[in-house]
């Protein structure tokens, strides 16, 4: 499909495409309206922009979509692949085009803020004022900064009046004491009661213990639990060992592998065919400090390794990464900086670590889907039935969809079996089982067409309700003669119909000779599996039925003396009647009694001589 076809405006637009820079850059799409439609990164925009109208002819339709509706394109040019990924995810994130990956998450989230000021306040906000004063995070869990923060207090006493204490307010005492000091909450630097020095060295700790480094601040408090017990200051010494106990505990409940792990960052992804969900850790001497996840929705079916590149770009923009080493379980289609190793762990604590971040994205996830069902209980099943209408390119949704198979023996005992599917979940007491009745012999073709006819005559004849989907476990032949019958019945335009065939799970359409395939990972293929799973297993349920009766009626119960019950109990034991000719006498006898198997050994003994 030339350039022309794809877009009307590519008259106006030919002239922008040539003289675009082969520079590093981003480009905007516009439509006609003026709103930016796509943002994009390329390592030459000159060639990146020309391959969407060049290579039309080899995108799906939702790309397809794009180019048609452009009708403006702007670039920038920037330094490197680096600076454009950056700035392509922080436009994105501002102008949220249609057709970019969306990232399902807006909210603001807090961070800890050591104030630039004399004897700094330790507090959480969620407004970062560029005053000088030190942001950590942001904390996507609260609970986490809180707990964080109440470490804190019990630790190291704090000011949290908002008074200036400058050297010269403290000396001229414009303050006093407030309750937080006789409380024991703070140490009354307003009335010089605590040293500069003092205080520094506590805000230190902090912004060590908020960087997770824990092991530096109680090896320091161990050293000066030491010294207060050298002195004999043995109440002191029992203070700091109370916080070197509540420091321990809390390191405790955080490690989760080994502490040589230190400033990595974790990443996983899990993969549906419409999102991705991404799992993020932050890992600091062995313990977890940070840990978040996003989803990301697909908008021009773009690769795993494109969303789990945008979410490694956002993140590490999010929380300021500094991390030299990241854990993912496959390689980024590109990452916002050149100097960090990528890891792709096969065994160990690193491997440990990334399939706990894949639990977490997973159960991100599944709490996503169950709120979802609890605010609409039928959007799950809604969505896949549409899903299925997509895949299989139907004008309306198979909410009905009934699935056939047929089994035999050696061609006797033809059954066929039908189940049907409501919004994708089991109906059963629409299932139904048919013994062929016209069909002689071993013949698949026929015997669908029997059953085909009979079960939607009955429908129009008692004008019930009729599926919207058809599938039929077998490939084109099979599908082809239910076809057939359909057309006679004048429902070929009301009713879809696909075959499945078992060797590659290919799908067939009416009149089609090439196989349609669904991705593996699809709701829509896993629906059509379960249905053909539950046909057959419904199906051999009957055939073995009557296959056991049949065998039954004609091999033993024709025997004076033996009835169906006895019969049942030889089957049973032995399983075929093949096995129970082969037994001996004194064998049959230990199921039936010697009375009845001497009847039985005679009269399969007389087959014999007949034969011979």
């Amino acid at each position: 499909m030339s350039a022309e076809k794809v877009n009307t405006n590519y008259e106006k637009l030919d002239p922008i495409i040539k003289t675009l820079p082969e520079k590093p850059g981003i480009y905007q799409y516009f439509d006609e309206n003026g709103k930016i439609i796509y943002i994009g990164k390329a390592k030459n925009l000159k060639k990146r922009v020309t391959s969407y109208f060049t290579k039309a002819h080899e995108y799906t339709g939702r790309i397809r979509l794009l180019v048609k509706r452009i009708s403006d394109i702007q670039t920038m040019v920037v330094d490197s692949e680096t600076d454009a990924l950056l700035l392509e995810n922080n436009l994105i994130k501002k102008y949220q085009p249609r057709y970019n990956v969306q990232l399902k998450d807006d909210k603001t989230y807090p961070w800890i803020c050591i104030k630039n000021e004399p004897f700094p306040r330790v507090f959480s906000t969620r407004n970062l004022v560029r005053d000088g004063s030190e942001y950590f995070g942001p904390y996507a869990s609260v609970r986490m900064m809180n707990t964080l923060l109440d470490l804190i207090r019990q630790l190291y006493p704090l000011r949290t009046c908002n008074y200036n204490l400058t050297d010269e307010n403290i000396n001229k005492g414009k303050f006093k004491v407030c309750l937080e000091y006789h409380l024991g909450n703070c140490k009354s630097p307003c009335e010089g009661l605590q040293s500069k020095a003092e205080y520094d060295q506590t805000i230190n700790h902090i912004r060590k213990i908020i960087k997770g480094n824990i092991n530096a601040v109680i090896k320091e408090f161990k050293s000066i639990m030491m010294d207060y017990a050298d002195k004999r200051e043995f109440e002191k010494a029992q203070q700091i060992k109370n916080k070197l106990d509540i420091l321990t505990r809390f390191q405790s409940k955080s490690t989760v592998v080994s502490s040589n792990i230190n400033n990595v960052e974790v990443y996983s992804l899990i993969d549906d065919k419409n999102s991705g969900y991404v799992n993020f850790l932050k890992i600091v001497n062995g313990a977890i400090i940070q840990t978040h996840t996003i989803e990301l929705k697909r908008k021009l079916d773009e690769s795993a390794e494109k969303l789990l590149s945008i979410a490694i770009t956002e993140f590490r923009q999010r929380f300021d990464s500094d991390a030299k080493e990241i854990i993912v379980p496959f390689e980024p289609e590109e990452i916002p900086t050149n100097d960090i190793e990528i890891t792709i762990p096969q065994k160990g604590d690193k491997k440990h670590l990334l399939e706990l971040s894949e639990r977490n994205a997973k159960y991100y996830r599944f709490e996503k889907e169950k709120r979802s069902e609890l605010v609409d209980p039928d959007r799950h099943k809604k969505r896949i039935v549409e899903q299925i209408r997509k895949d299989l390119g139907m004008k309306e949704s198979p909410v009905r969809i009934e699935c056939f198979d047929n089994s035999n023996f050696q061609g006797d005992y033809p059954v066929s079996a039908m189940v049907h599917f409501k919004n994708a979940q089991p109906l059963k007491k629409e299932y139904r089982h048919y013994n062929i009745k016209t069909v002689v012999g071993p013949d698949d073709y026929a015997s669908m067409e029997e059953v085909i006819r009979r079960r939607y005559k009955r429908l129009l004849d008692e004008e019930k309700p009729l599926p919207q989907l058809i599938i039929i476990d077998g490939g084109k032949g099979q599908l082809n003669a239910a076809y057939k019958k359909l057309k006679e019945l004048g429902l070929d335009q009301k009713i879809s119909i696909i075959g499945i065939a078992k060797r590659l799970e290919e799908i067939y359409k009416p009149g089609d000779p090439v196989p349609m395939y669904l991705d593996k990972t699809s709701e829509s293929l896993k629906v059509i599996q379960r249905m053909r799973d539950e046909a057959h297993r419904f199906g051999i349920t009957h055939h073995r039925k009557r296959l056991q009766k049949g065998t039954i009626k004609t091999g033993l119960t024709e025997i004076k003396g033996i009835g169906e019950t006895t019969a049942t109990e030889l089957l049973s034991h032995f399983k075929s009647l093949k096995r129970i000719k082969q037994a001996g006498e004194d064998e049959i006898a230990k199921v039936i009694g010697p009375a009845k198997a001497k009847l039985i050994t005679e009269h399969f003994s007389g087959e014999k001589e007949q034969n011979t």
